[in-house]
């Protein structure tokens, strides 16, 4: 009988002080490449730095693509690669796309029906009301805090692994300079750091995908690492994969997941209002087309990175040449893989120092990418000026905005520390933030509330409370049932959280729908479309922040609009008094255009990813061949090439008039 594994420490590579210039030095320094951006667009260009409607569709995707890449997308798609074999960068890539892709109806939906809103709560508030205001602001700050949690447990693990830099140290350090940019910068922040972001993370995965298949003397090329992989499959089989291999799609345990992250993949969409904020701040007609890109684009950021490292440092446990594996000659512990470490294991083995670093910076502009989209959200989502100052003017609430991200920042760092010190790690995190008895019942709600006029306030309630009751019995429940005691263990453990999002999803909609059939509403949206933007209002630039009123109740300052404002933005009443001009008309037509195309191209696009090319492969019991296997990879890596290209070159070419602007406005200056 062998005996159980002895665990060894994750040796450092690199030293504390590199961790803290990373940490302090790289946040600072995007904070004065902000400053410096903002304000030459400020001086040499038309557009505020914060206006809301300036965004191309390429940015929008790019914007997509880098806020949607967390730490834990980059650790936690390595970690299932490294324990479920090529079935887990699938399924971790399949349930973030098609919640994007789905995100797109919505917002064509948000265009449409509240073109003047900047948050959902402000739709929220103004079609049924304070108390359903109140619940939903629950739903959205929560999310938020489940996001920077797992942002910060995920970046400071690595970077306490990697360079031995204190964890609490790191949780607080973190936001630090994160919160400046976004204060310098405002919305264009996280745009203009999202497209630099990205940048770094496509240029880290092809480094990587080079290094592994190419020319690294531990691996060196895709049928060597197939053959290291079928070892692995021998020395340390996977329970419920065909044959135990690491090669097949035929995984119950990848299969699991895939069905956790699809059901409950949604909640980090439709709960966080930083994606209602790129929905809001793209123009009308391209907004889907740039959340159908921006899906499809960031599918390859954890298929191929995991694909990568993931299965490399599984391949690599018992590489005995120097670099060793980092707890050489014993494979990463329970704690150690779910603290997300596989993938900085992989690259210290690959790359040495080089490598280490590498991961680090990848994750640190994961953290800061997808952590500044939070902190324009968690300033959107302030209520200041709903219930405390209605009256409040645009500098105040830009003042009293800054001092709330401020206080966030230092508030991400405390929960991190409250949770690290509760041991409770990233994976732990990750599937909280999936249990449908946490934010499921509140997508379908929120999602209604925009695009179903028969929707009504019970309805809302009902679902939202209902579902979250039903998720929390069906979690406990299935813990008990399933794995003999309910403990915080046993709570993360992948079918416990497949029956809480099941149920809470499930019964959420069966209750919003049901609830709502029984009296339906009749709503036109007069409403929500008379919601007036903050600038259209008060004069101000402010961009996202909740402002929560409707346009009738401000009587005297809409005589001051100019009479040329979109129609969709004025009250329904004023538009049949004037009538719909030819323009508006054809815009409305051609929105509702847009929504059945990405029915249509969502539809296809879920078919094809959950369906068409996983599930025969499950249902065959197919074990790759080298040959497939190598196809596979290639697969992964083209579409990484071209997700990168498009991301980096289609933003560029589509401001190309801007910066050239820009540029030479900034040379004339400088010749004066």
């Amino acid at each position: 009988m062998s005996s159980e594994p002895s665990y060894s420490e994750f040796k450092p590579l690199l030293a504390q002080s590199v961790g803290y210039g990373v940490v302090v030095g790289v946040g600072f320094f995007f904070a004065g490449v902000m400053f410096i951006l903002t304000t030459l667009q400020r001086k040499f260009f038309k557009f505020s730095p914060a206006s809301s409607e300036e965004f191309t569709p390429g940015l929008i995707c790019c914007g997509i693509v880098s806020a949607w890449t967390w730490s834990a997308t980059l650790l936690q798609s390595s970690t299932v690669a490294y324990t479920f074999g090529v079935s887990g960068p699938w399924w971790y890539g399949v349930g973030g796309t098609i919640q994007v892709a789905m995100f797109g109806m919505v917002a064509s939906k948000v265009k449409q029906n509240a073109n003047g809103a900047h948050t959902f709560l402000e739709i929220v508030k103004t079609r049924f009301g304070t108390s359903a205001h109140i619940l939903f602001t629950f739903y959205g700050f929560l999310c938020i805090l489940l996001v920077c949690g797992s942002l910060l447990l995920g970046g400071s693990a690595t970077v306490n692994a990697l360079t031995g830099m204190n964890t609490t140290a790191a949780c607080f350090l973190l936001p630090i300079g994160i919160a400046l940019y976004v204060i310098f910068g405002g919305l264009r922040a996280t745009f203009i750091c999202d497209w630099s972001h990205t940048i770094i993370l496509f240029i880290i995965i092809y480094i990587f995908t080079f290094r592994a298949y190419g020319t690294s003397p531990a691996i060196g090329s895709v049928s060597r690492l197939y053959d290291l992989l079928e070892q692995a499959s021998i020395i340390t089989p996977v329970v419920g994969n065909q044959g135990g291999s690491y090669l097949t799609m035929k995984s119950d345990q990848g299969l699991v997941f895939g069905a956790i992250t699809i059901l409950s993949g949604f909640t980090g969409v439709f709960c966080d209002q930083g994606y209602w904020q790129r929905a809001i701040a793209s123009h009308p007609e391209s907004t889907t087309k740039a959340y159908m890109l921006g899906g499809i684009s960031w599918f390859a950021v954890p298929w191929a990175f995991a694909s990568c490292l993931g299965l490399s440092a599984r391949a690599l446990i018992t590489n005995a040449s120097p670099p060793n594996f980092p707890t050489y000659p014993s494979p990463l512990s329970p704690s150690q893989i779910s603290a997300g470490l596989a993938a900085p294991a992989a690259a210290a083995v690959l790359m040495g120092k080089g490598g280490a670093i590498t991961v680090l910076l990848v994750v640190f502009m994961a953290v800061t990418s997808a952590a500044s989209a939070e902190l324009i959200g968690v300033s959107s989502l302030f209520i200041y000026r709903t219930y405390f100052r209605p009256n409040a003017t645009g500098d105040e609430i830009v003042r009293v905005s800054h001092c709330f991200i401020c206080f966030w920042a230092v508030w991400m760092g405390c929960w991190a520390t409250i949770l690290n010190a509760v041991h409770i790690d990233l994976g732990w995190v990750n599937y909280l933030e999936y249990r449908g008895c946490i934010l499921s019942p509140a997508v379908i709600p929120i999602g209604l509330t925009v695009s179903w006029s028969k929707l009504t306030k019970a309805g809302v309630f009902c679902g939202a409370i209902g579902g979250a009751c039903f998720g929390m019995l069906a979690w406990m429940i299935g813990c008990w049932k399933i794995y003999g005691q309910i403990n915080i263990s046993n709570l993360a453990q992948p079918y416990s959280a497949l029956c809480s999002s099941l149920a809470g999803l499930f019964f959420s909609g069966i209750l919003t729908v049901g609830v709502s059939l029984l009296n339906p509403a009749d709503y036109d949206f007069s409403g929500t479309r008379a919601i007036a933007t903050l600038e259209d209002t008060i004069g101000s630039d402010i961009s996202g922040v909740d402002t929560s009123y409707r346009a009738s109740d401000t009587e005297s300052q809409n005589e001051k609009r100019d009479e040329k404002r979109s129609s969709l933005k004025q009250p329904v009443s004023n538009i049949m008094e004037v009538g719909l001009e030819n323009d508006d008309e054809q815009r409305l037509r051609s929105l509702k255009t847009v929504f059945r195309k990405a029915f249509i191209y969502s539809s296809i696009l879920t078919l094809i990813v959950v369906i068409l090319v996983p599930l025969p492969l499950f249902f065959s019991h197919y074990v790759f061949s080298k040959k497939f296997y190598t196809f596979w990879t290639a697969c992964s890596i083209i579409w990484a090439f071209a997700s990168g290209s498009f991301c980096i070159v289609f933003p560029l070419w589509e401001s190309r008039n801007e910066i050239g602007m820009i540029l030479g406005s900034a040379y004339r200056s400088i010749r004066k």
